[in-house]
């Protein structure tokens, strides 16, 4: 009789138990919490995770149940690190999705190593190079972010819309810093500018005058630094200015945070210019901004608000294609991404499971903007002008094409 009801016992547990682990839906992030952008994460995930939020405070996703998003760190320089950190979220925590990763370099290792041979889809909010578009993914690898390709030619239309026709460039040696100074250089030397010097350097070095000095050797009082604010940027802008070399820097979206300007200092960098991917003035980005600072987090934080839709997209992808099965989640992301169909904003989750189960196409306008993927999921976007003032980076609003 004992062992009948213990027997009995152990099987009421092990059915609470399956029924705890069906009553969760699994999207893991890939980040860099540690690393060249450890500062630019955390603003990053807390967007991802507010969409999170919102599914879960909505009555949860699949009929109920909760949406949950374990975290990896990819260190944004490591490739053994991502293709670890994905390969846990593949193969341990079984996600059915990916936001992320942020760094270009670790999206690619992630994917190449664990996410398009597990056939799990993968939404970057962040990795911006041109490598991406050219990953043999199987339509698994998209982003929410425009390209360099793109950003680039802005940033260089930006620096001769100062007056800046000549200019020096560092840029840190990986994907990410090398699509970014080609787009760059071809965009400013059309336009009119000249690239006096155009240098690689590679990243966590604790000295750069060498390459400062050759950089400074070809005349210009311009140096543009095409790297990560926590790790090789900073060190540079620094050294750089011990050395007083240079009278104007510039950056991109690597580069745009206050921890930067707080490291290297307010005064030193008062007047820099940068770019950034942002948001277009849409009703989606209005409701995006008052539920983040209602949460506590910084809606203009660089790529929280691509987190935000990364994050809502997946949720829309999962609940369209019907389970937490990987199979088929990127067709139904883009089907929830595209027109034709009625429109969802940000946090109108409610809204959208109802259409979803009546069969109407829904088609997501997000907190940063349309996105129309394109073949290599790819979207479009627009480009922010950041200058530094009083110590912090400031917005000056959209850089026309």
């Amino acid at each position: 009789m004992k062992k009948s009801i213990l027997s009995m016992a152990i099987a009421a547990s092990a059915l609470s138990l399956a029924g705890v682990a069906q009553a969760e839906v699994k999207v893991g992030f890939l980040g860099g919490f540690t690393g060249g952008i450890e500062s630019l994460t955390p603003p990053i995930f807390e967007g991802a995770r507010l969409a999170v939020q919102q599914v879960n405070e909505q009555g949860g996703i699949l009929g109920g149940q909760t949406l949950v998003m374990p975290s990896g760190d990819t260190t944004c320089a490591d490739a053994s690190a991502a293709s670890n950190a994905a390969d846990r979220m593949v193969n341990t925590e079984n996600v059915t999705a990916i936001v992320g990763a942020l760094c270009t370099g670790a999206t690619i290792a992630a994917a190449n190593n664990a996410g398009i041979p597990g056939g799990v889809l993968m939404v970057s909010p962040a990795s911006t190079a041109p490598a991406v578009s050219e990953l043999d993914d199987n339509d698994l690898v998209f982003r929410t972010v425009p390209s360099d390709a793109f950003q680039g030619e802005m940033l260089a239309k930006l620096v001769l819309t100062k007056g800046i026709d000549y200019v020096a460039v560092t840029y840190v040696n990986n994907d990410y810093g090398r699509g970014l100074s080609e787009a760059f250089s071809e965009a400013f030397e059309a336009g009119g500018g000249t690239v006096a010097e155009n240098l690689a350097h590679e990243d966590n070095r604790a000295d750069y005058r060498s390459e400062l000095g050759s950089l400074s050797a070809s005349g210009a009082d311009t140096l543009v630094v095409l790297a990560y604010a926590d790790t090789s940027g900073q060190t540079v802008l620094r050294q750089a200015y011990e050395s007083g070399m240079f009278t104007q820097y510039v950056g991109a979206d690597g580069m745009v945070g206050d921890s930067l300007v707080q490291a290297v200092g307010a005064d030193v960098l008062e007047g820099m210019i940068a770019t950034r991917p942002g948001s277009p003035d849409l009703p989606g980005t209005e409701i995006f901004n008052e539920a983040a600072e209602a949460a506590g987090i910084d809606p203009s934080a660089v790529f929280a608000a691509q987190a935000y839709d990364a994050a809502f997209l997946v949720a829309l992808a999962i609940e369209q294609n019907g389970s937490a099965e990987r199979e088929g989640l990127s067709a139904a992301l883009r089907s929830v991404a595209s027109e034709p169909g009625e429109i969802i904003l940000p946090g109108e989750w409610e809204k959208a499971v109802e259409l979803i189960a009546q069969g109407v196409e829904i088609n997501y306008e997000g907190a940063s903007g349309s996105h129309e993927f394109d073949e290599n999921g790819d979207v479009p976007g627009v480009v922010v002008e950041m200058v530094v003032e009083d110590g912090r980076f400031v917005s000056k609003g959209f850089v026309e094409p």
